[in-house]
């Protein structure tokens, strides 16, 4: 309803992972060449980590966009399955047909695929979301992938993106010869005040923003004290102030319009 009062072409602040959103503060950007560095040395297992809504799923869409065709990608973005729902999975995403096979049968066509793959000078790389999800036999199994290799090379570079339950559970004892796989880490930490007011404003002008609306920076600092750094909850609140001051009629945010979305946030909108 705001966009066309404000003259936007679109909602600046959607929550979904856009990559024509994605703000490079520092930290995203290390991240994201944390992953490409990885995949492009064939490190074999990446693991980045972040809180929840803090833009791990965003840098991977930007990633996927930045591989060329001469990479193939499968994205697993829910792992809470069983090895054989995964495999399928996994060969699902990278094109194939597997139908209802074993997982003996399954790890024979990746195989095949991959040293197909290798053959025409491609990579693969296998991309899982909510990694912190995945239990002790799921992460042994994704190690054992991970064994597919040549004399010269890995054929499958793995990347885990989780919440920092993720790390807690490498520490396992259990899965020691896992942790030792990974070669390349980061964690992607909240952002600063400095960088929330440069998130919202790069995102007010990919949406076609000029000049309307504006946050004074008391509104700004009032977002980030809620939203404490996430990306996330930056975007929810400064959805729910566009809204307020759409029908207020204001094109300056300031704190009072900051607290009323945060009361419609928290559901206390009286």
């Amino acid at each position: 309803m705001y966009m066309g009062f404000y003259g936007l072409r679109e909602a600046p602040f959607h929550i979904t992972p856009d990559p024509r959103f994605l703000f490079f503060s520092d930290q995203h950007r290390e991240a994201f060449h944390h992953i490409l560095f990885g995949i492009r040395e064939r490190k074999g297992f990446i693991q980045i980590t972040g809180e929840v809504g803090a833009g791990k799923t965003t840098v991977c869409r930007a990633v996927l966009e930045e591989l060329g065709p001469k990479v193939k990608t499968a994205l697993i973005l829910n792992p809470i399955m069983t090895i054989e729902q995964l495999l399928r999975s996994v060969l699902v995403e990278l094109g194939l047909n597997p139908g209802k096979l074993d997982r003996v049968e399954y790890h024979d066509l990746l195989n095949a695929f991959l040293f197909g793959q290798v053959s025409q000078g491609n990579d693969v790389v296998l991309f899982i979301d909510e990694a912190q999800d995945l239990d002790a036999g799921l992460l042994e199994e994704i190690r054992l992938l991970s064994n597919i290799e040549t004399y010269e090379r890995k054929l499958l570079q793995i990347v885990l993106l989780g919440q920092p339950e993720l790390r807690e559970k490498m520490n396992d004892p259990g899965l020691r010869q896992l942790r030792q796989r990974i070669t390349v880490r980061y964690h992607l930490r909240p952002l600063s005040l400095d960088d929330t007011e440069r998130y919202m404003a790069h995102r007010l002008r990919v949406a076609g923003a000029n000049g309307r609306p504006d946050f004074t920076r008391a509104a700004v600092r009032a977002v980030h004290r809620y939203a404490r750094g996430i990306p996330r909850l930056v975007n929810a609140v400064c959805d729910k102030a566009l809204l307020y001051g759409f029908v207020n009629g204001v094109d300056v945010l300031t704190p009072r319009g900051i607290r009323q979305a945060i009361r419609e946030l928290e559901g206390d909108a009286s």
